[in-house]
């Protein structure tokens, strides 16, 4: 019922989900092109009109003042006779052959420009007297005088027609005086059409860029998208493989996607190095505690059969096993020791030690503990320098090497220290003249448990951890260890630490 209940639930959290982000990322990008695209088509609309309307109007308002500016050259009011006469520059024996109802079109083209002007068709201008009756009209049409006075050209419908009006009184140069008025109606019907046009061509181009958009956004997005892709589906593969060794491939696309494949990598190989550590962790209690519990175990089923009533068994058998459990608690915190060690750069990463502090430190403490022994320190150091580690840990790994100089020396009892820095590096040298160490055991000296005679170690006390826990400490603060020995003769390990106060080198 549970299982049925989870998976139900997984169901409907995919069914939330909706569409991938390839698809989001196209539909987003269309939507984007297609306001874009819908504010430039607006814009390029409102401004063709616009430049349509005010070409016209600026035709229409030209050869209005220019008609004005000829009927002015007249001295008497306005009429049909003396309209044509003005209007063409012709002479009085011409004008006899039109009376009050004639209308000029396409007899006067060829006279001059402003005559072709006036018989554009959209072009119907009015002359009327001062009584405001229609003398003079270059259309069929009718149309009464709708005001006097000197006007901007506006924008109005006249029988279901639109076009700009203007009408303007006739001031005569010679005596300037008013005599008549002319009133100009130029049809905008060339408008609608265009915009017609003009609009249908916008929506047409719109569609196809936003097909376009749509299509070129789907395969724009599942290039770019390809490395998130990837990188999801192998972390569904760790998700249903937690013990699986795959890794994200290195990217080369050198942008976000290409650090985030690498802070994945370096994340995922931190997190399977924790696994191990607490695998080995675990592995490695679980060998080395069986031997004491083992001990102590055989020691208690004894002191239950019969040695509980033997004192002499009674107090061997509880040195003993006391003796197993100091050595098991010793050995307990050395793993612990050796599981944080590990994870130095998680807890310890900004930490920092006075190096001629520590060293003097562990050298003085060493020749206090052991006085029958002779220690050198050799310091090189002319001032002070800053390691970039903990001091703790600092000085847990003099510690360890120091106490092994001091466990494997011989008759000579002999141990040199030395110290000495580079531009960016601390040397630190701990030599002692015991037994040495065989070539082939050299390599192995760092692995956990490794003791070179282990049935001496056990005597001297060691679980075969520390010098595994100082090089992972070193390691792990950017540093190294190396060992030199020669069997019979001693040894001379070699620590390795970045110096950070870089102003006193």
């Amino acid at each position: 019922m549970k299982f049925l209940t989870k998976k139900k639930k997984k169901n409907q959290k995919e069914g939330l989900r909706g569409l991938s982000l390839t698809i989001k990322w196209a539909l987003a990008s269309s939507l984007f092109i297609f306001v874009v695209f819908t504010i430039f088509a607006v814009i390029t609309y409102k401004s063709s009109v616009s430049l349509f309307v005010e070409k016209e109007r600026k035709n229409a308002s030209q050869t209005t003042k220019e008609a004005v500016s000829r009927l002015a050259n007249s001295n008497r009011e306005l009429n049909l006779v003396e309209s044509y006469r003005t209007l063409t520059n012709s002479s009085n024996g011409e004008n006899s052959i039109y009376d009050r109802t004639s209308t000029i079109e396409g007899i006067l083209m060829d006279i001059d420009p402003f005559i072709s002007d006036l018989g554009q068709p959209e072009m119907n201008m009015y002359i009327y007297n001062l009584q405001k009756d229609l003398v003079f009209k270059t259309t069929k049409e009718d149309m009464a005088l709708v005001g006097t006075s000197q006007s901007e050209p506006v924008i109005v419908t006249v029988n279901g027609t639109s076009g700009f009006i203007f009408v303007q009184a006739v001031v005569s140069k010679e005596t300037k005086e008013t005599i008549g008025y002319v009133q100009t109606f130029y049809e905008l019907s060339g408008l609608a059409d265009i915009r017609q046009r003009l609009l249908r061509l916008l929506i047409l181009l719109e569609i196809i860029s936003l097909v376009l958009s749509s299509v070129l956004g789907y395969f724009l997005s599942l290039y770019f998208l390809k490395p998130l892709k990837m990188l999801r589906d192998i972390m569904e593969q760790i998700r249903k493989n937690p013990q699986s060794d795959i890794y994200m491939p290195k990217l080369e696309t050198h942008d976000e996607l290409e650090d985030v494949a690498e802070i994945f990598n370096e994340m995922l190989g931190r997190m399977r190095s924790y696994i191990e550590q607490q695998e080995q962790f675990v592995e490695d209690v679980s060998h080395e505690l069986r031997t004491p519990v083992a001990v102590i175990e055989g020691h208690l089923r004894l002191l239950d059969r019969w040695g509980k009533d033997d004192p002499e068994i009674l107090d061997e058998s509880l040195a003993a096993s006391m003796q197993e459990i100091s050595r098991m608690k010793v050995l307990v915190q050395e793993m612990l020791d050796l599981s944080r060690a590990e994870q130095v750069d998680v807890h310890y990463a900004n930490e920092t030690s006075k190096a001629k502090e520590v060293v003097h430190q562990v050298f003085n403490n060493f020749r206090m503990l052991y006085p029958e022994f002779q220690f050198t320190l050799d310091d090189d150091l002319a001032i002070e320098k800053t390691v970039k580690i903990y001091r703790n840990h600092f000085e847990q790994i003099l510690i360890i090497i120091m106490d092994n100089a001091v466990k494997y020396s011989t008759t000579r009892k002999e141990v040199h220290l030395t110290v000495s820095s580079n531009k960016r590096t601390l040397e630190i040298a701990i030599q002692d003249f015991g037994e040495g160490i065989k070539e082939e055991d050299k390599n192995r000296i760092f692995n956990r448990f490794y003791r070179v005679d282990k049935a001496r170690a056990r005597d001297k006390g060691g679980n075969g951890l520390g010098l595994s826990i100082s090089k992972k400490l070193i390691e792990n603060y950017k540093g190294k260890i190396s060992v030199e020995s020669i069997l019979g003769q001693g040894t001379i390990f070699r620590i390795y630490l970045p110096i950070i106060d870089s102003e006193h080198n």
